[in-house]
């Protein structure tokens, strides 16, 4: 039988943010009630000690290189429930309760916000069609 991970059995968190803190970790963000996926971002040691920090979603904005508390500008703040991590601590969790009318920077037609980036999905003949059940909350 193999021997075990470290990492897969310690209560020690052990996130390899790299020796300047500037390695980026990916994160799924879900609702905490209904278990949609809302985001997928990531996090540096900046953004992950000041989500632990606020209890509010930041991320490492990749376009922009810079800190993004996901909401701070538009209202759609995403309040962290709960954390969570993988087996071999290089991704994670977080299980948010929405703070506003969506989650996602693209607006539907009537200027309101996607609950989820996720609100469209590929056909068989590989086009786009928006998810019939992706209104705004």
């Amino acid at each position: 039988m193999p021997r075990a991970m470290a990492k897969e059995h310690t209560k020690d968190l052990l996130l390899d943010f790299g020796a300047d803190g500037k390695t980026l970790l990916p994160v799924v963000t879900q609702d905490s009630r209904t278990k949609d996926v809302l985001i997928l971002a990531f996090v540096n040691r900046e953004a992950f000690d000041e989500t632990r920090r606020s209890g509010f979603a930041t991320y490492w904005s990749r376009s922009r290189n810079e800190l993004w508390k996901k909401g701070l500008t538009s209202g759609d703040m995403l309040r962290v429930d709960e954390i969570r991590i993988n087996c071999e601590q290089n991704s994670l969790v977080y299980l948010v309760t929405p703070q506003g009318k969506g989650a996602c920077h693209a607006k539907r037609p009537d200027g309101l916000p996607y609950p989820s980036c996720y609100y469209r999905r590929i056909e068989p003949d590989g086009t786009l069609a928006y998810v019939a059940d992706a209104p705004a909350r």
